[in-house]
């Protein structure tokens, strides 16, 4: 197995040198939506371009059975200084606004499967897993 760093996925996986993408999760929701650090949607987006599993690795604690999809999920926003300042010194122009979110957003539609300790199941599958226990 190789690891890669998600800034280069995209030509990783044009070049056919993935076989599948894993990422965890923060939160889970009912139909599968997931929420996990910003970037993962991309990469998701990238992963169904290019014919790649996507896969989620999460606890069942990370599900919530009781928030129907992932727009229902609350997207903390950093402070903007992560942005425009390294340390004491600003390094951008005064007035200038950000939007610093620290999650995204990954659609159940581009979720091959999410791996819990129960199994794998399909993002449209998961009440069959509470189900279950």
């Amino acid at each position: 197995m190789t690891v890669i760093a998600d800034s280069m996925a995209a030509h990783c996986m044009k070049q056919n040198a993935i076989d599948a993408a894993i990422v965890g999760a923060d939160r889970i929701a009912a139909n599968g939506d997931t929420a996990n650090k910003i970037g993962t949607y991309s990469l998701a987006v990238v992963a169904k371009m290019h014919d790649v599993p996507f896969y989620v690795a999460a606890p069942l604690s990370t599900i919530d059975m009781n928030l129907p999809n992932g727009d229902l999920i609350p997207i903390e926003e950093r402070h903007p200084s992560e942005i425009y300042q390294v340390g004491e010194t600003i390094i951008c122009p005064t007035g200038v606004e950000f939007y610093n979110p620290a999650f995204d957003v990954t659609p159940a539609h581009l979720i091959t499967g999410i791996i819990t300790e129960k199994g794998v199941v399909k993002p449209s599958e998961l009440s069959s897993i509470f189900a279950r226990s």
